[in-house]
């Protein structure tokens, strides 16, 4: 079976993210990202150049939750595609590209943060104040007869 692969994109949030929403009524998330660029150097240091930018967007629900748990700053990686897009201002055609991300979360190598792993189905009941009860794990107990070697 083949490996299904997207473009990623990895980086920092560089502006304060934006949601609104389509002429269709569906959400967009649009934020500047930055990405941090480095150049090797011949005795193998890096030295830090000036960072690059360009525009991040989802839609839809994706957008609803990457606006609530995203602010300026946050280092994110993202899957998606590059989309090259022209539009027309005072006259003029202006070409640009954005990413379209249809999947975010935070970048774990530079990022602390806490899972909450309750079922979304579980949060819908909790909030329609219906009782939910998780299943119980039950951690495995050796059996008192067990072999060694």
């Amino acid at each position: 079976m083949a490996i299904r692969t997207q473009e990623s994109l990895s980086g920092f949030i560089a502006s304060d993210p934006q949601l609104t929403y389509t002429e269709r009524g569906d959400a967009r998330f649009y934020a500047r990202y930055g990405q941090e660029n480095f150049q090797r150097e011949e005795d193998g240091t890096f030295t830090k150049l000036e960072p690059s930018f360009g525009n991040l967007v989802l839609y839809r629900a994706t957008a609803e939750r990457a606006f609530e748990r995203f602010t300026k700053g946050d280092q994110f990686v993202a899957e998606g595609y590059a989309h090259d897009y022209t539009y027309e201002r005072d006259g003029q055609r202006i070409a640009g590209e954005e990413f379209v991300a249809k999947k975010i979360g935070h970048d774990t190598a530079r990022t602390r943060y806490h899972v909450d792993r309750t079922p979304r189905q579980a949060l819908e009941r909790q909030a329609a104040g219906q009782a939910f009860e998780p299943p119980q794990h039950h951690q495995a107990t050796p059996a008192a007869d067990s072999l060694s070697m």
